[in-house]
């Protein structure tokens, strides 16, 4: 063995000591480093391996220690082993085996799992080739001892999860290697490890439930790959069946029996195994649900039944497809026959047991779907899932409304299931779901006041569900087919009328809201129930509630319902806006003052009081009033809130304040979201409100604390106003952007790029004279920016740069795609220069085909503008001496990888750029790449091929062959 790889014949006792989950640091750090001094020895592991096959230590910590670093050998260095090390692994792993047989008291449960681990990864390494006989041994070692039992049975399911387990992703190299195991364990050894497994089951099932359950897990994990036949025969179903009727084995065996059952195999076969096997389960009394009272064997029992139900409707989708009329109708028998079992399990008091069922229940309404006609019993069978969807559909006593935990989310899944069942309903029997939604509402609403909350809620839920449930283009559920539009008409009716809104549960009340909200439309048809509805959304019952939760939904709420029925508001508006006025308050940031609504919710409200003033029939000078009313609080709170900031000592509280003016900021803006194509700021007479509110909120760019947040909120309204004021922001911009480029980080400079982006593509030509004031100066921010150093392993500070110099990159886009070159020619030769090298490194030294496919945009329209005759002095220079290079120093990169979807874009914008410069320059560019291309050691054969693919006129033909040069140069 060579000198330098030999290692102590003993192990590092002090390092040793590190490995208690107590010890000191230091020797925590020390066993670390032992740990890997032994991973990486080519000998050390072998300390390890004599420690286990001698039994030295009795430490668990120092085993499992010892297991590890064996079991690293064999991951990562078992093909460099020789062979003598690799049998002395084999018999180290058997030596360590059989002293278990001896032992009085098992190792633990992690040093069993981690045995189990390693030997599962010498079988995947050697079984093909240097271990057929694995399995032979270990169970001619262990027989039907206990402890050799324990370690064989989590061996094989370790082995499953190395080989089987689809979940785990596995190379393709991998993927082979286990089809090969796979089929050879089937030759060699699968019926002997089924025997192994018929005699530890029938051996231990009375007197050991936790080795006999370990098996039944082992069972039904192969029975997937194994011959069925194996398994599934009068022995071994006998002795699965028994396991049933004991209590400490029956949830495993009915898991295994599950497994089974879900094993893929022909149709009519499938169909026999499912019926052979219900017929006993049903003969040893197992389908009286009602005399079991072990609700966790019954939601197991659930999932059985729930995969034999599915087994059957696929067999008979297989069947009906292949067109056999005959055995398609045996097995629509063999599902009938299933559904009373299945309805007891949907109406189970108990949600686990009725959610494991939902599968079947859901296969079984697909098949009625697809027959011409339903016989009798099948419409009491859809009756029947229906009237058990409408009551599991409740809330029972326990739900915590205030404080939801996961009780509840697991209750609001089950929910989700159940409605997925009543859409599959309503496929199937329109008019009767209607009907019975009908009948269950009329009943509940005549007496809302004496019946529980459950009971209000579902009702008014059940009507909701029906808007998803029975389908209508864009919400029109009261136009077209007259029996739906009259009963949901009615219903409706009846829910405003009936006074339920007054319902003191939060629950009752939210719903009641979903549902005004979602049948909107419904009042466009009855416009005289507006009122009182809204009377419903203005008091105690909504924004007013006493509930939080249930005043943040109804402000969200509200806000759907004025934008939908806008027309209809015009005799309420300012009844309304006098009604909301206290909510459209700003909170002050002192602590203790508990608002009525979040500033999330106020968002709502704004946008709502917007909505209210901008599309009511009143002249403009009265919608400027209004909207004067609605936002001169807004600007008063806010210049007395920015005059407090400087004062402000305390960060926390300037947090507040910051977070307080950032707020005001938002409202004002969310105010503008009414406006449209139609009624603009302009015809609204607004144009002086919102100017006022660019005065009131630009001081706080110059703000000296807090100014990322201050900045982007006043960014923020400046985009909003570009969109809305138009050419009136254009005075603002100037020092609002002198402001904005004061000391800033990389963040308020990538965010500050999209604003003048905006201005520059909206305004154009309008803003030339500003954008060469400030092309400089932000070039230069960005350019002081970048070259600051940052930590090497800093990768928040890596990231924001690489935003920042895509950022850059599309502004100089922006520019250049919006025709105003002047603006970068304007700049002085000089800066022109420094400009476009930032472009050239862009476009060839970062590795972000993002950034590189801007740049080469930037580079071919520089080409288009300044290529010619009478461009820009100098740039065909330029052009030859760093664009053309660029086109091709950029793809030769090893960064550049052209099997990725954004470089071969970037690629794309690249050979644009090479046909660009030939289309300006013409034959003076052939004869430059005929000199320039030997340089990059190209042949004179392929320079004249590249040389004449680039005259091509199609520019898809020089986009196909860059593509292959570049392949082929990389090779």
């Amino acid at each position: 063995m060579a000198c330098e790889s030999a290692f102590p014949a003993i192990m590092d006792e002090q390092a040793l000591m590190g490995l208690n989950p107590n010890a000191d640091a230091c020797y925590r750090q020390r066993a670390l480093a032992y740990f890997e001094q032994l991973k990486e020895s080519l000998d050390g592991w072998e300390v390890c391996a004599e420690a286990l096959a001698k039994g030295v230590y009795s430490d668990d910590h120092v085993k499992f220690f010892c297991f590890q670093v064996l079991e690293h050998q064999i991951k990562f260095r078992h093909g460099s082993l020789t062979a003598a090390q690799q049998q002395l692994i084999r018999e180290t792993l058997m030596k360590w085996l059989q002293a278990q047989l001896m032992n009085v008291h098992p190792e633990k449960p992690f040093i069993r799992n981690k045995a189990a681990q390693v030997l599962a990864l010498t079988f995947v390494m050697e079984y093909l080739t240097l271990w057929p006989k694995f399995f032979f041994d270990i169970l001619n070692l262990v027989g039907l001892n206990p402890n050799g039992v324990d370690i064989y049975l989590r061996t094989l399911m370790a082995i499953d999860a190395e080989v089987v387990d689809r979940d785990i992703l596995h190379s393709p190299e991998e993927t082979r290697r286990n089809t090969l195991i796979k089929d050879s364990m089937r030759e060699q050894c699968i019926p002997a490890l089924v025997e192994s497994w018929f005699q530890i089951l029938q051996t231990y099932q009375h007197t050991h439930s936790e080795l006999t359950c370990q098996c039944l897990e082992v069972v039904g994990a192969f029975v997937s790959w194994i011959d069925l036949n194996l398994i599934a025969n009068d022995r071994f179903v006998n002795l699965l069946l028994s396991h049933m009727s004991m209590e400490e084995l029956r949830e495993e065996a009915c898991d295994c029996l599950f497994e089974i059952v879900n094993k893929g195999m022909d149709p009519v076969d499938k169909t026999k195994l499912v019926e052979s096997l219900c017929q006993v389960l049903q003969s040893a009394g197992f389908f009286n649900i009602e005399q079991e009272e072990d609700v966790d064997f019954l939601a197991k029992f659930s999932r059985l039944a729930n995969g034999m139900g599915q087994s059957l409707v696929l067999s008979w989708t297989k069947l009906s497809k292949m067109g056999d009329v005959k055995l398609s109708a045996e097995t629509l028998r063999a599902v009938e026959a299933k559904v009373p079992l299945m309805l007891q399990l949907l109406i189970h008091e108990d949600d686990d047991i009725s959610a494991n069922i939902v599968g079947f229940c859901y296969d079984y309404l697909h098949v009625l779907k697809q027959l011409p006609a339903l016989n009798e019993q099948q419409k009491s069978n859809v009756e029947a899932v229906m009237l058990a969807v409408m009551n599991k559909l409740k809330y029972d006593d326990e739900y915590n409304f205030e404080n939801e935990g996961e009780d509840e989310a697991m209750f609001v899944e089950y929910r989700k299931q159940l409605k997925m069942l009543l859409d599959r309903l309503a496929q199937v029997s329109p008019e009767l779901l209607l009907e019975a939604v009908h009948r269950v509402f009329n009943a509940t609403m005549q007496n809302w006041q004496t019946v529980q909350f459950m009971e209000v809620e579902v009702a008014i839920r059940l009507l909701y569900m029906l808007g998803e449930a029975l389908p209508a283009s864009h919400g029109a559920h009261f136009s077209g087919d007259t029996t739906k539009t009259s009963t949901l008409q009615a219903m409706m009716r009846t829910l405003i009328s009936c006074g339920v809104s007054e319902y003191q549960h939060s629950s009752v009340t939210l719903e009641f809201f979903e549902t005004v909200v979602r049948y909107d439309k419904f009042f466009l048809v009855e416009p005289h129930h507006i009122p009182s509805v809204l009377m419903a959304f203005l008091d105690h019952r909504g924004l007013r509630h006493s509930s939080p939760k249930v005043r943040s939904r109804v402000a969200y709420l509200f806000s759907r319902f004025i934008k939908t029925l806008h027309k209809h508001m015009n005799a309420f508006i300012e009844d309304i806006l006098g009604r909301i006025q206290d909510l459209l308050e700003l909170a002050p940031p002192e602590n203790g003052f508990l608002a009525l609504l979040s500033s999330d919710d106020q968002l709502f409200m704004f946008e709502t009081a917007g909505v209210l003033i901008v599309n009511g029939e009143s002249p403009a000078e009265r919608k400027q009033a209004l909207m004067r009313s609605l936002l001169t609080p807004l600007m008063e709170a806010f210049r007395m809130l920015l005059a407090k900031m400087p004062q402000e000592v305390d960060e926390e509280r300037q947090a507040a304040l910051a977070d307080c003016l950032s707020h005001a900021v938002g409202f004002a803006s969310r105010t503008s979201k009414a406006f449209s194509n139609k009624q603009t700021v302009k015809q609204c007479g607004c144009s002086e409100v919102y100017l006022d509110c660019l005065q009131s909120f630009l001081p706080a760019l110059s703000c000296p604390v807090q100014r990322g947040p201050l900045r982007s909120a006043v960014r923020s309204f400046l985009h909003r106003m570009i969109i809305c004021l138009e050419e009136e922001v254009l005075p603002f911009i100037p020092a609002a952007s002198q402001h904005m480029l004061k000391d800033c980080e990389p963040k308020d400079l990538q965010e500050f790029i999209p604003l003048i982006s905006q201005i520059t593509a909206k305004f154009k030509n309008q803003v030339s004279p500003f954008l060469q004031e400030i092309f400089m100066p932000l070039v230069m921010a960005i350019f002081e920016t970048l070259s600051r150093p940052a930590e090497e392993n800093d990768q928040t500070a890596a990231l924001e740069k690489q935003m920042l110099r895509r950022s850059y990159f599309s502004f100089i886009q922006t520019i250049a795609s919006s025709g105003m070159n002047e603006v970068m020619a304007s700049q002085g030769a000089e800066n022109i220069e420094r400009v476009l090298f930032t472009i050239i490194q862009g476009a060839v030294d970062f590795p972000d085909p993002i950034a590189q496919k801007t740049c080469f945009i930037i580079l071919s329209r520089l080409v288009e503008l300044w290529g010619g005759k009478d461009g820009l002095v100098g740039f065909p220079d330029f052009i030859y001496k760093h664009i053309v290079p660029a086109c091709f120093m950029a793809p030769l990169k090893p960064t550049f990888d052209l099997s990725d979807a954004q470089t071969v874009l970037t690629l794309s914008e690249c050979t644009l750029t090479l046909h660009m410069i030939h289309l300006k320059r013409g034959p003076e560019c052939i004869q430059f790449l005929q000199e320039y291309l030997p340089s990059l050691q190209v042949s004179p054969e392929i320079t004249q091929e590249l040389c004449q693919v680039v005259q091509q006129p199609d520019v898809k033909v020089l986009k196909n062959y860059m593509k292959v040069f570049f392949q082929q140069a990389k090779l």
